[in-house]
């Protein structure tokens, strides 16, 4: 008889049920920048290396065990809506865990909100999309309310006094959380307040009216607002951004959540969403009654104010998403690294180590997906090639990775079995919050028609994109016949809707081909091509039909 084997884990005398064994540990106190290698390489190519200082302090803060305990608090403990006082006084407040504030103070102090506005160099986009990557692996509640208040700033350009007024309290990296007016602040924050509840995306359908509150029209002049909203997101912003209809249109309004005189403005909070994700932001159902607000912009041209605003808000998604990403990938590589099965490390089961080699050149290809856009957006006020690019690359990104993150993310709770899918569990909370950036600032068909939409408008952002992807051709013979396959759907001006989806599909992986095989290792653009591009591709994470450079890839992916 053959000698048995001896077992993986030594067992422990009976009664000792409190002893823990062959369980991973948590994963903290890593430096999510320095340590991500692939992420040093593109924020360098892209021309920012000279923020890194700056990053790696905010990477070592963001990986801390600080910040995992502040984020698991934060969502353990949501907001409460506080509509009165216990005298039946209106309040319209919103409480907050202390955690969720302390992290808002970090991030704000951090500049995500505001670094690419306050440096004034090349370069300065692509470092705050890389802050943006970072914050997005901790905590995503208090994302959402920092990339509004980056976004604002685009939108407040349309009236260059407007634009004076607040740009210099919104980029100040201080967190001011006291609900009082904004001119007894030491820092704002901003939010949006524009779909209701019988137009969804279609803001043309919006009923919120807007009468003016003086003799002065158009941008600027003052207007009381009417109405209700759907959703009306961190609803405790000392800025808020919105629309109604006025005697031109459809217009696009700044209000302020506080009077000078210390009252609420006219925003009386219905309800707060129980939300599947994000729950440590607030999002809420609003009336106004009243709302004292300027006029932004042209009158009647709301939507074309709000555009810019959406398209920061859109490329910030694509970031958001990266980071989801690579923070399941950095989770899911430390479990199965320090958990054994079978008498081997989870990683060395050939298996495992595919569907997670697989998980890592998906983030890869995502991020440096993300901080092309940002390369874009810095070059587009000088270039008029990158803009177009950025124009259309950024809604192309916007729908691709919003539809890879909950399937990476599902797939990344599966390889840590039950642990994965506890409360307690960092995973948990990813996959909760994974589908929320396809849903916000437009879903999948909206995003498609969009790319749609500006082809049929200006040919020229089409030849900008093809140019762009066109920059890798002659690297892999995959690759080169996904372009000749492609160039024709692009190059027709009257695409069938119904075909949206596979087109802008086609197009971001080509996008992201082109980047690796420009600038990944020889290895991570052969396993894309390979398994995002090849004829006989997997369907599922790890079921490519053909070995590829799994170790490599891994070693790459691993933080350090």
């Amino acid at each position: 008889m053959a000698k048995p084997k001896e077992p993986l884990i030594e067992r422990t005398p009976a009664g000792n049920a409190q002893d823990v064994l062959n369980q991973s540990g948590p994963f903290e106190d890593h430096d999510l920048y320095s340590g991500d290698r692939a992420l040093v390489q593109a924020v360098r190519t892209f021309g920012a290396d000279w923020a890194a200082e700056h990053l790696a302090r905010t990477g070592a803060l963001v990986g801390s065990a600080r910040v995992q305990g502040l984020a698991r608090l934060a969502n353990r403990h949501p907001p409460e809506l506080q509509s009165h006082d216990r005298f039946g006084n209106r309040r319209d407040e919103v409480e907050y865990h202390p955690a969720y504030h302390e992290l808002m103070g970090l991030i704000l102090g951090s500049e995500t909100h505001s670094f690419a506005w306050t440096r004034a160099r090349p370069g300065a986009h692509v470092a705050r999309a890389a802050l943006s990557y970072l914050w997005n692996q901790a905590e995503n509640g208090i994302c959402c309310p920092t990339s509004m208040t980056f976004a604002a700033i685009p939108a407040l350009r349309h009236d260059p006094v407007l634009l004076a007024e607040w740009m210099p309290r919104i980029t100040r990296p201080t967190y001011d959380p006291r609900p009082v007016a904004p001119g007894a602040k030491a820092g704002l924050t901003a939010g949006m307040a524009l779909t209701e509840r019988q137009g969804g995306s279609d803001l043309r359908a919006v009923m919120t009216m807007a009468r003016p509150a003086g003799a002065r029209r158009g941008s600027g002049a003052p207007y009381l607002l009417t109405g209700h909203k759907w959703f009306f997101s961190a609803p405790m912003s000392d800025l808020v951004l919105t629309v109604a209809q006025s005697d031109g249109g459809l217009s696009c309004f700044l209000a302020t959540g506080w009077l000078a005189d210390g009252r609420r403005n006219g925003l009386r909070l219905q309800r707060l969403k129980d939300k599947c994700g994000n729950r440590a932001n607030a999002s809420s159902e609003v009336e106004f009654h009243d709302l004292h607000a300027v006029m932004l912009g042209e009158e009647g041209r709301g939507i074309r104010t709000l555009l810019e605003m959406a398209q920061a808000t859109r490329f910030d998604i694509v970031a958001a998403s990266a980071g989801l990403m690579r923070q399941a990938v950095s989770q899911v590589l430390h479990h199965t690294t320090h958990r054994r099965a079978f008498q081997r490390r989870l990683l060395d089961l050939p298996l495992m180590e595919n569907v997670i080699a697989d998980l890592a050149l998906e983030a890869e290809a995502t991020m440096w997906m993300a901080l092309r856009l940002a390369q874009a957006l810095d070059r587009s006020a000088h270039d008029a090639a990158e803009a177009l690019f950025f124009r259309i690359a950024t809604p192309v990104a916007k729908y691709w990775s919003c539809k890879r993150t909950p399937a990476l993310v599902a797939e990344a709770l599966e390889c840590h079995g039950g642990n994965g899918y506890v409360a307690d569990h960092p995973l948990e909370r990813l996959y909760r919050e994974a589908p929320l950036n396809g849903i916000w600032e437009g879903s999948g068909n909206v995003i498609c028609l969009d790319v749609l939409r500006a082809m049929q408008r200006d040919p020229a952002t089409a030849r900008a994109f093809l140019a762009e992807v066109a920059l890798a051709q002659g690297v892999h013979a995959t690759f080169d016949a996904c372009i000749r396959e492609l160039e024709p759907m692009i190059r027709q001006p009257d695409v069938a809707e119904r075909l949206a989806r596979h087109l802008v599909e086609k197009m971001a992986l080509a996008l992201e081909a082109s980047l690796l095989l420009r600038f990944a290792p020889p290895e991570v653009a052969e396993a894309f091509c390979l398994l995002r591009l090849g004829p006989d591709r997997g369907q599922a994470f790890g079921g490519g039909p053909r070995p590829i450079a799994t170790a490599a890839m891994l070693d790459r992916s691993r933080i350090s």
